[in-house]
């Protein structure tokens, strides 16, 4: 739980509780998560369960995923996180249904407020809905939603919510520069 305190340099940012579940969980991330097989999808997920993470049915979370907080984490069906992924999830982070957020990926909810004279830690939840894509080394921003259907393309900058359903997004930061057909994305995932 993040602490709202005026001076973030004369105390800690989170709980103790909170430090101590992640140390916790750190230790679990390090000799039993990352060293598991690749195809051991079922076994990190039960890690991740056991850590308060909602995970639907055929989510593969792929070892070198890194995890700030599995608690904050919920993903739906049929998901791919590919490894490299960073979700640093001092805030909560939803992952819809058939949806894939590719290798090297990093979603943010955590960020320092600029205008603060002690640039004081601020959170936003970050959601992508089902059926979006996240394409390689993109980056999400506190705060950002990815609609249904949606791609952000390679090495996108996502630093506010995208607008529009099942079109793709490319750039820094990122705009919309094509549509996808949500007839054929459903036809497969069926």
């Amino acid at each position: 739980m993040l602490i709202t305190q005026d001076d973030p340099t004369l105390g800690p940012s989170f709980s103790l509780g909170n430090r101590v579940q992640r140390q916790l969980w750190n230790w679990t991330w390090l000799l039993l998560f990352r060293p598991s097989p690749r195809p051991a999808h079922a076994w990190r997920a039960a890690l991740l369960r056991l850590f308060g993470a909602r995970l639907g049915r055929h989510v593969h979370v792929y070892p070198a995923v890194k995890i700030w907080a599995p608690w904050n984490l919920t993903i739906g069906n049929n998901v791919g996180v590919a490894d490299g992924v960073t979700l640093y999830n001092i805030e909560r982070i939803e992952i819809g249904d058939y949806a894939v957020v590719s290798q090297g990926c990093h979603l943010c909810t955590g960020s320092h407020d600029y205008n603060s004279p002690n640039f004081k830690l601020i959170a936003f939840p970050i959601t992508v809905a089902a059926q979006a894509w996240i394409c390689a080394e993109s980056f999400l921003s506190p705060g950002v939603s990815v609609p249904e259907g949606a791609v952000v393309a390679p090495r996108s900058v996502v630093t506010r919510a995208l607008p529009q359903a099942w079109t793709v997004y490319a750039g820094t930061p990122a705009r919309p520069v094509g549509k996808r057909d949500p007839g054929a994305s459903r036809g497969a995932a069926d």
